[in-house]
């Protein structure tokens, strides 16, 4: 955790905040917590700011780890702007396992929505886990947040049929803001004269270099299931926007191909 964020009615109005659990052992046994220390905290879709911790009440040890338990009191200043989201997310969801470990990462890398889509190629057994409950992925995106040290804690959107979705015009009012829009495809067509290896045109292959006035929205990323988006599905894509780009050659799983697409794109100056 670089920043302990709490929910805003932890916060009273006179500043103060208690808490315990995962964040107060983090506190007591990473950050070696004492009373007069500052901490880094922020409020869940609020601002970032410090507290200083006010008292500490011993709890006893954690009886299957050993470490230190307890409650703490802080005072709350909490006055800066959290750094915004940069992208947001169409994703073919890999399997359960896989997502649990891909959702923390997809939030410390800046991604602000995420759209799960039912391409064809998406296991149907997915749309019952229980990763898909609020009380589920909700403390992964937050352990994101707090790895990051930020606030804006990403929307989840399920949508089954993909191709509905996309044609019915749901798609297209959601994202009528968009900047640029990329899909992630291992298959890519002869570059055209001109364009970089492996990329249709010359925007796709910048990562980094939006067309002008992009900047300032977010960019769109689809990435699909671990076999690839069907011709049928690119197609789709493409007509709604977006633009490929390939990582090479080889073929990668989901949350190997999301973290390095989006380490590749993300603008400078973003932590």
């Amino acid at each position: 955790m670089n920043r302990i964020l709490f929910e805003p009615g932890e916060v009273s109005p006179d500043g103060t905040a208690v808490f315990g659990g995962p964040r107060a052992e983090h506190v007591l046994n990473v950050l070696h917590g004492e009373v007069g220390q500052v901490l880094k905290t922020g409020v869940v879709d609020g601002p970032v700011g410090t507290s200083v911790v006010e008292s500490i009440e011993p709890l006893p040890p954690d009886p299957a780890t050993g470490l230190a338990q307890g409650r703490i009191a802080v005072r709350c200043t909490h006055a800066g702007a959290a750094v915004a989201p940069w992208a947001d997310l169409l994703l073919a969801p890999p399997r359960p396992r896989a997502m649990k470990r891909l959702l923390p990462q997809l939030v410390q890398m800046g991604v602000g929505r995420i759209v799960l889509v039912g391409a064809e190629k998406v296991e149907k057994a997915f749309w019952g886990a229980q990763l898909l409950k609020p009380e589920v992925y909700r403390p992964l995106l937050l352990d994101g947040l707090m790895q990051a040290g930020t606030t804006a804690l990403p929307t989840i959107q399920v949508e089954k049929s993909f191709r509905h979705y996309l044609e019915k015009g749901r798609f297209d009012a959601d994202f009528a803001d968009s900047g640029r829009r990329v899909l992630a495809h291992p298959y890519v067509r002869a570059p055209e004269a001109g364009a970089q290896p492996g990329l249709k045109g010359a925007q796709s292959g910048s990562g980094g270099a939006p067309a002008p006035g992009a900047r300032e929205r977010r960019t769109l990323v689809a990435i699909g299931p671990e076999g690839g988006w069907t011709d049928a599905e690119v197609a789709l894509l493409e007509a709604h926007g977006f633009d490929r780009l390939s990582l090479g050659p080889r073929i990668l799983r989901t949350d190997t191909a999301a973290i390095a697409l989006l380490a590749r794109l993300m603008p400078t100056g973003q932590p």
